[in-house]
């Protein structure tokens, strides 16, 4: 197992921990509903569940 002869500053620590960011969530509108939803998930609308401008599942979840 690898094992460091010399310790690390915390500056070269940092230095390679600049990559790791969090991104936003892209969020697309769907052309037929116009809901704002993730991008490449499925949303719900009006109790129908849509993929890619499509219904997939109707009566997906009861509305209120």
């Amino acid at each position: 197992m690898a094992h460091p002869k010399r310790r690390h500053s915390s500056t070269r620590r940092d230095k390679r921990r600049t990559h790791y960011k969090a991104t936003a969530v892209t969020l697309s509108t769907d052309a037929q509903t116009g809901e704002v939803h993730e991008r490449h998930h499925a949303h719900v609308f009006e109790g129908n569940l849509y993929y890619k401008g499509q219904m997939v599942v109707e009566n997906y979840a009861k509305t209120a």
